[in-house]
C-alpha cells in the first residue's frame, strides 16, 4: 500500500495496474503480500468497492481501502480490519486512483464488494 518512493506516488495509467498490498488493514479480504490488479477509470466508484487511493493529508501514501461514502469531492475510506485505524478515521478524505478488480496472487480470485 505504500509507494516505493514516498515523494513519487505512482499514477495509474494503464488499463490494469498491478499493486502489492502491504500491512494488515484489509484483512481478511486482502492480506499482506497479496497482489491485485487495479483499473483506473471505468465505472464510477460505489460504496463497498475496494479502491487504491491517496489521502489528501498524506499525499505520499498510496493505500488500498474500502470506499464508504463520497465526501468533500473525494471518498471516506475504511480498512476491513477494524483494529487498524490507518484510514479516513486518521487521515480524512482520500482521492481514489482506481478500483481493485481482482487478486491475482497468491490466491487468485475476485475481490468482493461489500454492502456497507
Amino acid at each position: 500500500m505504500v509507494a516505493d518512493h514516498p515523494a513519487e506516488v505512482p499514477r495509474l495509467r494503464r488499463p490494469l495496474t498491478a499493486v502489492l498490498v502491504t500491512g494488515p488493514s484489509m484483512a481478511p479480504t486482502l492480506r499482506h503480500g497479496d497482489a491485485v490488479l487495479v483499473r483506473p477509470g471505468g465505472r464510477p466508484i460505489r460504496a463497498g468497492d475496494v479502491v487504491v487511493a491517496v489521502f489528501r493529508t498524506r499525499p505520499d501514501l498510496l493505500v488500498v481501502k474500502r470506499a464508504v461514502r463520497p465526501q468533500d469531492g473525494g471518498w471516506w475510506l475504511r480498512g476491513d480490519n477494524d483494529l487498524i485505524t490507518d484510514d479516513s478515521r486518521a487521515y480524512g478524505v482520500a482521492d481514489v486512483r482506481g478500483r481493485v478488480v481482482v487478486r491475482y496472487w497468491p490466491r487468485p480470485g475476485r475481490v468482493p464488494r461489500r454492502q456497507l
